[in-house]
C-alpha cells in the first residue's frame, strides 16, 4: 500500500505578522547609517523588540526620519540613555535612543533628514548602537516597513 504524502506546514513566522502601512504615515528615511542587528520583534534579554537597532560608527551622524517637532530630548535614566521623541503629525512619534551628543531640544521643529544627534553607546548597550522606533497614538510599528529598501 502506497504511503501518504508527507504534509507540509509552513515555518513559524521569524517576525510578527506584517500589518499594512497607513496611507497618512509619515515618509520616513533611514535615521543612521549602519547594519540592522535587531528586528522589530525580535526578543533581546527576553523583551520583544518595539523598534530596530541599528549598529554604526561612534559619531555618526543620526538624522530626523522625517519632518516634525521634538517632543523630548534628555535622557532616560533605566534603558535608553539619550533618547529623543519627534512628532511628525496623525498620531506618529520616531524615537532615537541609546545616542551620544544631542543636537536638538524640546520644541524644536526639525526637516527630514536633519541631523539631531551622532551615534553613541548610552544606556545599556555596550556598542554605539541607534535604537529607532516608530510609533502610532503610542502603539509600536515595524519601522522597517515604512523606510525605503537599502541596497
Amino acid at each position: 500500500m502506497p504511503r501518504p504524502a508527507p504534509t507540509l506546514r509552513p515555518p513559524p513566522p521569524l517576525r510578527p505578522p506584517l500589518t499594512p502601512r497607513e496611507s497618512d504615515a509619515p515618509r520616513l528615511q533611514w535615521p543612521t547609517e549602519g547594519a540592522v542587528v535587531t528586528r522589530f520583534g525580535e526578543r533581546v534579554s527576553g523583551i520583544p523588540s518595539n523598534g530596530i537597532d541599528l549598529a554604526a560608527l561612534y559619531g555618526t551622524k543620526v538624522r530626523a526620519a522625517a519632518a516634525g517637532t521634538v517632543l523630548y530630548a534628555g535622557t532616560e535614566p533605566e534603558r535608553f540613555g539619550q533618547l529623543i521623541l519627534i512628532d511628525h503629525g496623525n498620531g506618529f512619534v520616531t524615537a532615537y535612543a541609546y545616542l551620544g551628543t544631542m543636537t536638538v531640544k524640546e520644541g524644536d521643529k526639525v526637516t527630514a533628514f536633519e541631523r539631531i544627534a551622532l551615534v553613541g553607546k548610552s544606556g545599556e548597550v555596550t556598542r554605539p548602537t541607534v535604537h529607532f522606533e516608530l510609533r502610532r497614538n503610542n502603539v509600536p510599528r515595524d519601522p522597517e516597513l515604512y523606510l525605503p529598501p537599502r541596497l
